[in-house]
């Protein structure tokens, strides 16, 4: 399960601008857990596809 979690992470984060990547890693080395600044990135981006 853990494995398919950290692919998933990894294929959300290769789809980022370096820009949103570099906002994504500061938020992950503040302390924030990698899996949920996933999460986050794939509920936004299926919030904005409804639209």
């Amino acid at each position: 399960m853990e494995d398919q979690r950290s692919v998933a992470s990894q294929e959300t984060m290769d789809s980022l601008s370096r820009e949103q990547l570099r906002a994504c890693v500061e938020l992950i080395e503040s302390g924030v857990n990698a899996e949920a600044v996933a999460a986050i990135i794939e509920n936004l981006r299926k919030e904005a596809a409804k639209r």
